[in-house]
């Protein structure tokens, strides 16, 4: 088995991608105790690098929403991703 990439270096489908295998393999209830935590870590890092990846994704298009009518335009709102 190779070794993982690193978490940083994926992007946020990579990174969604490999944590639905891990969710899937832990569902699945066939891997050993040892290799299962350590799955779960990394799909504890892979979660929370997809959480700050949104972040960022949504800050971007609230500056852009708000810089396209301005700061005080009426009828901009910044948009909710939920």
């Amino acid at each position: 088995m190779s070794e993982p990439a690193d978490i940083a270096t994926l992007s946020f489908e990579q990174a969604l991608a490999e944590l639905e295998q891990i969710v899937a393999r832990l569902e699945s209830g066939q891997a050993p105790l040892e290799d299962s935590i350590r799955m779960y870590e990394r799909g504890a890092a892979l979660k929370a690098h997809c959480e700050t990846r949104l972040e960022a994704a949504r800050l971007r298009v609230e500056k852009i929403v708000v810089g396209a009518g301005g700061a005080g335009a009426q009828g901009v709102e910044p948009a909710e991703f939920n």
